[in-house]
This record gives C-alpha cells, structure tokens and sequence, in this order.
C-alpha cells in the first residue's frame, strides 16, 4: 500500500506525518531506510509541542546521519540533490543487508492538485504585491458669486490660490447668470483617495477668506477617469 504525504511545509502535511509516525522510530520501522532520508530532506524541524512523533524521529534521523556524515551540519539541513542521494547511500545498503522490501512506500509520488495549488500560493506570496494605484476624477464646478459687483477675477484667484495634494485646477469660464451677475464656470481634476469635492467646498471653498466672495458652490458634472 502507497504511502503519501501532502506538502509538508503546511500544518496538513506535518499532522500527517506526526499520525504516520506514532509508534515508530522511523518511517519504515525500527531503521533508517532511504525514505526517511527522503523526507527529512524535504520538512523543516517539527515542533516537539505540535508534533511530538515527527519531532522524535527528526532527532533520530539527525544523529544518524551526523554519525554517517562527521563534521557537516546534516542536522541542520541537507541541501541539493547530492546531498539527499549521498546520505541516502548507508540507509540504501542497510535495506538491502536486511533484506528490506518496501517497494511499494511512495511518499513523494505524481504531485496532486493540491501540492500544485500550494506551491503556487508560495511563489504568489513572494512576488512583490503590486501598489494599487489611486483612482481619480474629473469635476466640473459653478462657483457663484455674491452680487454683481463681485470681482470675479479676485474671485478666480481665489480659487485657484487653494492647493492640496491631489488636485489640479483646469480651464474656466465665466458664465452669465442674469441681471448682470456671471458665475465661475471651472474644471478639476483629483486623486479620489486625497480629497473629497464636499469638504474643499465646505471647509476650503465657503470659508474665509475665499467667501469674501463665493456665495455658493455647485457640482455640475462628476467622472471617474
């Protein structure tokens, strides 16, 4: 009967093979084969408080092969292939002086669906998130004056003096009204994140010193870009 782990870098797979383990000093039995070379290589130390099984038989693995391989940090990890075949070489002759027939153990078989599902998650989570970028909008403004007698040119510097992050002032004109009074006609554009067209009139457009001569401010037309 095949034996499979699923990837055994999530919590799934290390409670699979923490289950596996109960009872046993080692994947096969009571030794080290090459199927536990095999995996040792591909986990990362088990917590002893998650996973007691695992953790005891990451130890065992560990000191055999540091007696196996003396003065290298095996212990610690066993990197490439090589590595992985060189170590597995005393557990290959091990199996065979036993007369060890466990063929049929595949722990690393065809990857599954899911192997393939995590993997690319890790390699999503390690591409460098994109910044969402700030929409904006284009808004058309009547801005109207008191009377007749206002300065609509002092009006329009007055305007125009207003500077905030994330807006730009366009063209204008200046719109006839009746009665001799002309209402400023003007386009903006803004960053949507950095202001908000209700505020500038209320707390920038209507206040002091711009309502010495704006009345009132209307939204005329309001786009996303």
């Amino acid at each position: 009967m095949a034996v499979t782990f699923s990837d055994l870098h999530t919590e799934s797979g290390l409670k699979a093979l923490d289950a596996f383990l109960a009872g046993k000093s080692y994947i096969s039995g009571t030794q080290l084969t090459k199927d536990d070379v095999k995996v040792y290589a591909a986990v990362e130390k088990p917590s002893a408080d998650l996973y007691p099984n695992a953790s005891k038989w990451y130890e065992s693995v560990s000191a055999k092969l540091a007696s196996s391989f003396p003065g290298k940090a095996v212990g610690v990890r066993i990197g490439g292939q090589a590595a992985v075949a060189a170590a597995a070489a005393p557990a290959a002759k091990a199996e065979e002086a036993a007369g060890d027939d466990d063929d049929d153990l595949d722990l690393f078989g065809d990857e599954t669906e899911e192997e393939k599902k995590a993997a690319e998650q890790r390699e999503a989570a390690k591409a460098p998130a994109k910044k969402k970028e700030s929409g904006k909008s284009s808004v058309l403004m009547d801005i109207k004056p008191w009377d007749d007698e206002t300065d609509m040119k002092k009006l329009e510097e007055a305007v125009r003096s207003i500077e905030v992050p994330g807006l730009l002032w366009g063209a204008s004109k200046l719109v006839p009204v009746g009665y001799g009074i002309k209402k400023l006609q003007i386009m903006l554009t803004i960053v949507d994140d950095l202001v908000s067209v209700d505020t500038l009139i209320e707390e920038t457009l209507t206040v002091e010193p711009c309502n010495e001569y704006i009345q009132s401010c209307d939204i005329v037309a309001f786009n996303k870009i």
